[in-house]
């Protein structure tokens, strides 16, 4: 191509983007393990060992089949997701998910903050979550500091987060209902979530992005009346829930849109790494609050929603009765909430009570120390994970002794649970894509962190 050529495409705009190996290419090009597993195979071929595209599908032939992308712009893929699917007609032959065009780089500007300011990057990962964020990597640095948060501290960060839970949850009932045109959804729940941010801006001070969970404790204790706050918000929910009900669970067109629709078996769903009601969905009863007890979850009476046919169906619905259950266990810390510090009262983790500071020049020395210098945390390294909306959120923290961490790592259940689509949209038609996508709940802030 000449370079007047090129300026000509320029200017008209036709030259392709192109993501290298991350593309999906047509069927000649591509090899047979590369192709199983964009037609939904979970493989563990060992190394070495081939496959010859040739030896299934033979029945369909490049003329016929075409290649399309879904996103990333679209707004049904929840975020900058590219898709792309080669389709026969409306049928979905192989699925190949995109990922990148969010990209931002949190895990390395992790490794330059101090652990005190951590929690305010990694609560810009999964947004929809921030505090389940903020609260694994705190534990992971409290595990390296060989400390316990006073059990307050614990008690407040469970309330949040089950609170933060049915937020979640209430969003995607909101666009789920979108996605698959039940568009009043979207007024009904944005409305119940609204109530629960509130609270939560009047607890942190924003509606998210809280940098409320902080390592040794919360930032602050919970404000004058929050037991009626909360209370209020536990009464209110349950009776909205069961007019979703209503207005969903039986509604033929909702069901011939999510039933039988993106199905995955437990076998695939373990095999692929799945988690949360993804996993659950397929029958396997998996949460971590309770078959890998953290923080007091030991100590509270919920059950585990499991579903039977890993369909979009099982999916909505374990997410609306996962809110009911979480209003049961925010009932049960407000009776249990005992009284004591909010935060460890060590000098070398937890920075003065802010009144002091005008009255003490030690303490505004303290201050000023363990926010420009931060605290050294002994060297180690530490895997915690925590039972997320979306599945297993897991922390890597390595230290060498400094006060920033030597690598992190998130375990984000979105980057994970976005393998499952190729299986569950095989065979599907693209109509199907929209609400598989919606199902899996994906929030690119963490895929892209």
């Amino acid at each position: 191509m000449s370079s007047t050529e090129g300026e000509d495409l320029v200017q008209t705009g036709l030259i392709e983007t192109f993501e290298g190996t991350q593309e999906m290419d047509d069927r000649a090009s591509t090899s047979g393990t590369e192709l199983l597993r964009q037609q939904g195979a979970v493989l563990r071929l060992s190394e070495g060992i081939s496959v010859d595209p040739g030896a299934f599908n033979t029945e369909i032939t490049e003329d016929e089949t075409m290649i399309l992308n879904l996103g990333p712009q679209h707004p049904s893929t929840h975020g900058v997701l590219r898709l792309m699917m080669e389709l026969d007609g409306e049928t979905v032959l192989r699925t190949k998910p995109i990922v990148g065009y969010l990209h931002t780089g949190m895990e390395k500007t992790g490794e330059e903050l101090t652990y005190l300011q951590g929690p305010t990057n990694v609560t810009r990962m999964d947004y929809l979550a921030p505090l389940f964020n903020e609260c694994v990597f705190s534990m992971a640095v409290e595990q390296l500091l060989e400390i316990e948060v006073p059990p307050r501290a614990t008690w407040i960060r469970m309330l949040m987060c089950e609170l933060n839970r049915i937020s979640s949850h209430l969003l995607f009932m909101a666009t789920n209902g979108l996605d698959v045109a039940a568009l009043s959804m979207m007024l009904y729940a944005w409305r119940e979530r609204e109530m629960v941010l509130s609270f939560m801006e009047k607890v942190t001070g924003l509606r998210m992005n809280h940098n409320y969970i902080r390592p040794g404790g919360v930032a602050a204790d919970l404000p004058d009346g929050w037991r009626d706050d909360v209370l209020a918000i536990c009464d209110l929910i349950p009776p909205r829930l069961d007019e979703y009900d209503d207005l969903l669970t039986g509604q033929p067109v909702f069901l011939q849109r999510t039933e039988g629709v993106g199905t995955i078996s437990g076998e695939e769903a373990i095999a692929l790494g799945a988690t949360g009601p993804i996993l659950r969905s397929s029958g396997v009863a998996w949460d971590l609050r309770r078959d890998m007890p953290y923080q007091f979850y030991d100590q509270l009476e919920f059950d585990v929603i499991v579903g039977k046919y890993g369909d979009a169906f099982d999916r909505y619905s374990i997410r609306l009765n996962e809110m009911r259950e979480s209003v049961r266990i925010v009932r049960q810390i407000v009776e249990l909430m005992p009284q004591g510090d909010y935060r460890l009262q060590d000098k070398k983790v937890t920075p003065p009570p802010r009144a002091r500071i005008d009255q003490s020049m030690e303490a505004l020395i303290h201050h000023f120390k363990i926010f420009t210098e931060g605290f050294k945390v002994p060297e180690g390294e530490v895997y915690v994970a925590i039972e997320s909306p979306r599945g297993e959120l897991g922390c890597y923290l390595v230290s060498n002794g400094t006060a920033k961490p030597y690598r992190l790592h998130i375990r984000d259940p979105s980057f994970v649970n976005i393998q499952a689509l190729p299986p569950m949209m095989r065979g599907g038609l693209v109509a199907d894509a929209v609400a598989i996508i919606s199902s899996v709940d994906p929030v690119m802030g963490g895929v892209d962190r």
